[in-house]
């Protein structure tokens, strides 16, 4: 499997300017990417996340050619996007939460047509695209409605359908879901799962909404102050951060804690439920049958831990060092 985005040892650094006294200024260096590599396969959906400041949207701008590194090596579909950004353009497709691509005071088909011709789309894949998008974005009642008067979340399903008039064979999505409703967020990230399954698209999702990741990628990539600190699965990234499942189990009346289950503790008590704390990285199978052997059990439930407390861990574990 080709690698259709690869960095090796990428860096970005920044002249900023400080004030040193009545009138004078020093000047600093900020190194907003540091070492920064990895590549992305053809047609995988990668999660790119990190605290505000770790140096995501520093390195999406430039995979688009916004931004030219200070030193190492970049490539999206074997283009240096610094060097050629124009021809990358048209293969590439690119969503800001925070920042809309559309016209503000044209309907969306008028904002459509105008993607269309700035990328010279074919009519036929045009009106197949746009089809397609609009069943599966829910757009059909808006295209004739000015984007000024679109909500957030209407509007954000329109930057995604603009993004992908074209067929680019990257799709960076950075914030996708910002501010939307839970319905709105449902049908962006099943749209975002069909279209990465039928077209084999590549995507690299930078989001703050960590349920985005756990439903969409299987892989995960963690930047912190400019540097990756974590590639791989999401259970790799549970046992990095060390967090835990938990069984809740409901008994036919009070007991005191539950021990003697082995790798499990008690951490709530309430009435005759128990919270039981394991590592995620382990069966609950065990820990149920332990419970179940010598306890009377009448229900039971396994919580999933919470992955934005296993990033928020090893920010912390790391800013102590």
């Amino acid at each position: 499997m080709d690698d259709l985005i690869l960095l090796e040892g990428v860096e970005k650094v920044f002249d900023v300017r400080r004030r040193a006294g009545l009138l004078r200024r020093e000047r600093h260096q900020v190194r907003a990417v540091d070492g920064i590599g990895f590549r992305v396969p053809r047609g995988e959906m990668v999660g790119y996340i990190g605290p505000n400041g770790a140096g995501k949207s520093t390195t999406i701008k430039m995979l688009t050619g916004i931004l030219t590194p200070s030193a190492g090596r970049l490539r999206v579909a074997g283009i240096d996007p610094s060097r050629d950004r124009s021809r990358l353009a048209r293969r590439i497709g690119v969503v800001f939460g925070q920042r809309t691509t559309l016209w503000w005071d044209l309907p969306l088909r008028d904002s459509y047509g105008l993607v269309r011709r700035m990328y010279r789309v074919p009519d036929a894949r045009y009106r197949a695209n746009l089809e397609r998008c609009v069943e599966l974005l829910d757009l059909g009642e808006l295209l004739d409605v000015p984007v000024r008067q679109l909500s957030l979340g209407q509007r954000m399903r329109g930057d995604i359908a603009a993004a992908l008039l074209h067929d680019p064979e990257v799709l960076y999505l950075d914030e996708p879901t910002i501010g939307l409703d839970v319905v709105s967020k449902a049908k962006v990230r099943e749209f975002l799962r069909d279209v990465n399954a039928e077209r084999g698209m590549t995507v690299l999702l930078t989001t703050h909404d960590l349920t985005d990741i756990e439903q969409l990628c299987k892989r995960v990539m963690v930047i912190d102050h400019g540097r990756l600190v974590y590639d791989g699965g999401l259970d790799g990234l549970h046992a990095k951060g060390e967090s835990e499942r938990t069984l809740v189990v409901d008994l036919e009346r009070e007991f005191p804690p539950i021990t003697g289950v082995p790798g499990a503790r008690v951490v709530r008590v309430e009435g005759p439920r128990q919270w039981l704390a394991f590592a995620a990285t382990h069966s609950a199978a065990p820990v149920v049958a332990a419970v179940a052997e010598r306890y009377p059990l009448v229900d039971l439930s396994v919580r999933e831990p919470d992955i934005e407390q296993v990033i928020a861990t090893m920010y912390a574990d790391r800013s102590a060092l």
